[in-house]
C-alpha cells in the first residue's frame, strides 16, 4: 500500500500542462490540511517536473489564503536555469484563485572543500529510550508523525503559566516510518508546534505566512538517513503585534544538518 504521504502529495498532470491534486484526510489541520504536506506538494511539482535541474536547495512558501478541502492544481515553471542553478515560481490555485505560492532553487551540487559550523546539541537521549508524544485531542495531521520529545512538548493543558522561552528538542519520523526525501523534509520542517503554544500555554488562531527552507542535504545524504529519526530543535525569536518567527534545525541521527527553516505566523490575542 502507498505511504499516506505519497497519496497525498500525488499529482498528476493535465492536458493543459497544469498538475492536478487534492487535499488528503490523513493531514487534515484545525482548518484545512496541515501546511507542510501543502509546501511538499508545491515542492514535487518541480521535482517531477520534466525539465527539472538537480536536486532542492531552497523552497519559499506563502500561504495566500486557507486551502479548502478536495482538489486543486498547480503550475510549475522554471523561470531561469543557469550552469548549476535553476530557479522555480509554483502557484497553486483553487477555483480558479491562487491559495499558495512559491519559489524554489534547485542546483547541481558538486565536490567541494565542506565544513560543517552549526553543531548538533550535545547530551541528546536516543530516541528508543523516549515516549511517543501523546496525539489524542490533536490535529489529525500529527498522527502521521513520531514525535518523541525530550523538551518544550506541546502542553497537555492550556493552564496560561507563560514559559521563559518557546525552545522544543523533539526525535521525529514519519508513521508509519517513510525514507526521508526532499518532499517528507520540507514537511517534517513545518511540523513543529506554534511557538506560541509553547510559550504562552494557552490557545489562539495563528496561521503560517511564509515557510523558507533551506536544504542542506543532498539526495545521497537523505537515502543514507533512510527511516531512521532526525533531530528536530524549534524556538522563536520575536512575537510582536500580531506576527511570530519560527526558527528549525533538523538534524540526522548521525549529527549532520539536514534543513534549516525559518517562518513567520499571524497571531490573535
Amino acid at each position: 500500500m502507498p505511504h499516506p504521504f505519497d497519496d497525498a502529495i500525488a499529482l498528476s498532470l493535465g492536458p493543459d500542462g497544469q498538475y492536478g491534486g487534492a487535499t488528503h484526510p490523513a493531514y487534515a489541520n484545525m482548518v484545512g490540511p496541515f501546511g507542510g504536506v501543502t509546501g511538499a506538494t508545491l515542492l514535487n511539482a518541480a521535482l517531477q517536473h520534466p525539465a527539472r535541474l538537480g536536486d532542492p536547495i531552497a523552497l519559499t512558501v506563502n500561504f495566500a489564503s486557507a486551502l479548502a478541502d478536495g482538489g486543486f492544481e498547480i503550475e510549475a515553471r522554471p523561470v531561469r536555469t543557469n550552469r548549476s542553478t535553476q530557479h522555480w515560481m509554483i502557484e497553486l490555485l483553487q477555483d480558479g484563485e491562487v491559495a499558495a505560492t512559491a519559489t524554489a532553487v534547485f542546483a547541481l551540487r558538486r565536490e567541494t572543500w565542506s565544513a560543517p559550523e552549526a553543531q548538533m546539541p550535545v547530551a541528546v537521549p536516543p530516541a528508543a529510550s523516549l515516549p511517543r508524544g501523546d496525539v489524542r485531542g490533536r490535529p489529525t495531521w500529527v498522527q502521521r508523525y513520531d514525535m518523541r520529545f525530550f523538551g518544550g512538548g506541546m502542553p497537555e493543558a492550556f493552564d496560561g503559566q507563560e514559559q521563559p522561552h518557546s525552545q522544543s528538542s523533539v526525535w521525529l519520523r514519519d508513521e508509519p516510518p517513510r525514507p526521508l526525501d526532499f518532499a517528507s523534509l520540507a514537511a517534517i520542517c513545518d511540523s513543529f508546534f506554534p511557538r506560541i503554544f509553547i510559550r504562552r500555554r494557552l490557545p489562539a488562531p495563528i496561521g503560517t505566512v511564509s515557510l523558507t527552507t533551506y536544504f542542506h542535504a543532498d539526495a545521497e545524504l537523505l537515502a543514507a538517513q533512510g527511516e531512521r529519526w532526525v533531530l528536530g530543535t524549534a524556538r522563536a525569536l520575536n512575537f510582536h503585534n500580531g506576527y511570530f518567527d519560527q526558527s528549525a534545525e533538523v538534524w540526522s541521527d548521525a549529527g549532520q544538518l539536514l534543513a534549516s527553516t525559518h517562518q513567520m505566523v499571524y497571531y490573535k490575542g
